[in-house]
Order: C-alpha cells, then sequence, then structure tokens
C-alpha cells in the first residue's frame, strides 16, 4: 500500500543507491527531504550538482548539513590521539563519519518532526546498521526505511530502474563507489570485492603529480597538529587539507585494507589517505620520545579497543567518553616538530623536535654511555630482576 503525505528524511550521497531512493520512495507516497551531511568532502560546485540531482529526482528539499568542524573535535581528534589504525592499515575513513552523519540526520527528523528516515545502504554492509543502532538507541519512534536492503537490488536493476524513470546521468554510472571526507577517501566495487585484484591508478581520485622529494616539518601542540613548515593554520582541518593536497600529489596513502565486518565477515577497500597516515605516524613518532613507557603501553590498548568499538557502531557506549578522557589527559607533553620526506608513494619519518623529549643525554646515550648509574648499579639491578626467573628454574629444573 501506498502512503501518502508522509515526510521523509533521506541521507543522500548522490551516488547511485541513494539516487534510486528518491524516486521510488516518491513513488510510494513519501515527500523527500534529501539530506547530505558534509564530513569535508564536497566541494561548493559537488554539492550544487548534488542538490540539482535530488531536485530532478523528485526530493521536495534538499540540504547540506557541514559538521566537519563536531567530526573533527569529536571523533577525528581521538583518532589521532590514538593513532588508531584498525589493522595496522586503515584510518577508519568512513566508519568514523557515519555516527556523526545519523547524529546530524536524527537532529534533523527532530526539528522538523519527521517520523521517517531512509538510507540506501545495501544488506551486506557495515553502514545500515550504523545507521539503525543509532536511531533505535536514540529515537525508537522513527521509522527506518532501507528499500535497496529490503529488495536486494542489484546495481545493475538500479540503473534500469532510474533510466526507465528517464533519469541517466553518468555520474551515477562511476565504476567505482566513492566516499570522501577530511580523514580519507574510501574506494570500493570491482577489484575489491575479489581477494587477488588491486585497484588500478585510475580509481585514485587524487592524481600523482609530483616525483621530486620534499622535506617537510609539522608542529604539533599537545597532540594537535596546527604548523606545516612553522605556517600556522587556522584551524586542524585546514591544515589537513593543506597536507592532503601537498602529498596526495605523490600518491602516498593509497592502500587496500581487509578485514572483519561487523556482520561477521571479511571486507576489502580501497582508500586514499595521505594526511592521516602521515599525521598518525608522525604523531606517534612523537609520543614514543615524549611519553613513558607505560603511557605508551596502555595507550596502545585502549586505542585499538576505541578504534574497533567506532568501527562495530558503539560511538554511543559511555565506554567511548571515558577513553576519550584519557586519550586527551596523554597529550599534555605531546608536544613538538617531526620531520618528514616525501616521495613517490611513501614517506619517511627523519625525527623530532621537542623541549618534552625523554631522550635527554644527562642520562646516558644507549649503548654507548651510563651517566645516573654505575657499572654496580647495573650489576645490583640485573642480579634482582632475574630472581624471579632463578627461583622458578631452580624449583622446575627439568623445564629449562
Amino acid at each position: 500500500m501506498k502512503t501518502k503525505n508522509k515526510q521523509l528524511t533521506l541521507a543522500y550521497s548522490g551516488g547511485l543507491d541513494t539516487s534510486y531512493c528518491i524516486p521510488y520512495l516518491k513513488d510510494a507516497g513519501y515527500d523527500i527531504h534529501a539530506i547530505n551531511v558534509n564530513t569535508g568532502g564536497f566541494t561548493k560546485k559537488e554539492l550544487q550538482e548534488i542538490e540539482d540531482r535530488a531536485m530532478q529526482l523528485g526530493a521536495v528539499k534538499f540540504e547540506s548539513l557541514n559538521i566537519e568542524t563536531e567530526y573533527w573535535e569529536k571523533c577525528v581528534k581521538f583518532l589521532l590521539f590514538g593513532n588508531v589504525l584498525r589493522n595496522n592499515t586503515y584510518p577508519l575513513s568512513v566508519s568514523s563519519e557515519r555516527p556523526f552523519q545519523g547524529l546530524a540526520l536524527l537532529q534533523y527528523c527532530i526539528d522538523h518532526e519527521i517520523n521517517y528516515f531512509a538510507h540506501g545502504s545495501t544488506g551486506a554492509g557495515n553502514d545500515q546498521i550504523r545507521f539503525d543502532i543509532l536511531f533505535q538507541s536514540l529515537a525508537a519512534h522513527i521509522e527506518i526505511v532501507t528499500p535497496i536492503r529490503d529488495q536486494t537490488l542489484s546495481r545493475d536493476a538500479e540503473l534500469a530502474y532510474l533510466q526507465n524513470k528517464g533519469f541517466e546521468w553518468t555520474q551515477i554510472q562511476k565504476k567505482y563507489s566513492i566516499n570522501k571526507g577530511i580523514w580519507g577517501t574510501s574506494i570500493g566495487r570491482a577489484e575489491t570485492l575479489t581477494s587477488n585484484m588491486t585497484l588500478p591508478v585510475e580509481a585514485y581520485p587524487t592524481m600523482k603529480t609530483k616525483s621530486e622529494a620534499e622535506e617537510v616539518t609539522i608542529t604539533f601542540e599537545q597532540g594537535i597538529p596546527v604548523a606545516i613548515n612553522d605556517n600556522l593554520f587556522d584551524s586542524p582541518i585546514a591544515l589537513i587539507r593543506a597536507l592532503d593536497a601537498k602529498a596526495g600529489a605523490y600518491g602516498i596513502g593509497r592502500d587496500i585494507h581487509v578485514g572483519d565486518t561487523i556482520l561477521g565477515i571479511k571486507g576489502r577497500v580501497g582508500f586514499e589517505a595521505a594526511a592521516p597516515l602521515i599525521l598518525i605516524n608522525a604523531h606517534e613518532l612523537l609520543e614514543k620520545h615524549t611519553l613513558t613507557k607505560w603511557q605508551i603501553h596502555w595507550k596502545k590498548q585502549l586505542s585499538d579497543w576505541y578504534g574497533m568499538m567506532l568501527h562495530e557502531a558503539q560511538y554511543l557506549d559511555p565506554l567511548m567518553r571515558n577513553i576519550e578522557s584519557f586519550l586527551t589527559d596523554t597529550q599534555q607533553n605531546v608536544t613538538g616538530k617531526v620531520i618528514i620526506k616525501l616521495l613517490e608513494y611513501r614517506f619517511v619519518l627523519n625525527g623530532v623536535i621537542s623541549d618534552n623529549d625523554l631522550m635527554i643525554s644527562k642520562f646516558g646515550a644507549y649503548g654507548e654511555e651510563n651517566k645516573a648509574w654505575t657499572g654496580a648499579d647495573a650489576r645490583g639491578f640485573t642480579k634482582i630482576l632475574s630472581n624471579q626467573m632463578a627461583i622458578y628454574y631452580s624449583v622446575h629444573n627439568h623445564k629449562k
């Protein structure tokens, strides 16, 4: 049965899946508010094209909500503090965006008294769970509508439906599904659905244009990147964009991530994330110089858990706020400069300069000279440190 004059908020990216949703849901009797939530991945021109597309498809309203500042403050900052790379590879470029896009869409529903929410997720991915869990946790009265998931549609079927409706755009027929935000760009389809094929160069949105090596210095203040080559930026977001442009020109940051989905199946996704990968690695190196052994140890445990919980759609769990408080506290002394060399398709961390560097010479030089203890101190320390193992093997001599 068709519904009549029901207002519906659609999470609208402008891609094939969400474009299919507009005429389909319009035919089902909904008035569609096509809402784009921008995490820093769209230009003004792109947003205008997305708006034009939404209105041509039949939406009654289009709006783009820019949440990049909130996204940085409430998420990306902590991913950087925690040096979070899923499976030591992926900076959570997409999965970290979804909770904030969902929260913005939920607020739109509340502000406009809309009781229907739709997204274009399939039944085979993580995003369906991320959106659904958020709405079910905070606004269970809002009905979630998912045409792609419910009908198990293929891309070819969606294209055929749109073409039958008289809509045919080359943008919709792109071979690759691309999602861009300030913390990286994901690239999916074709090769990433296999276990052995890699993405061709043309699949990456950023073109490689530079080959001559270049050295850059990034300045951090309490874990926050504030300057490149001593040029201060108004915000970390501006710095990320500038670094992404500079390093992306070398083809830096391209890779394919293989990991476990929330559904329990394995998944592959290509990505380019020049600035995130450089910043995470540079920040981690600075921490190696400015944090103690046990600070680094416990940061790794909690940061890995934080990234996993975020990926698994658990951003709303109060434990996440506890970990964020811990991560923030660890950054008090993470101030200094990291020297980086940019090369074709890679970068090298050359070193750090920091007033908080714990590698200070007055205590000694590793493997060379001890200044804060004597040889006798070292012998005594070794004797005491070996006591536990000596006792064990004196009792369990046969286990040597």
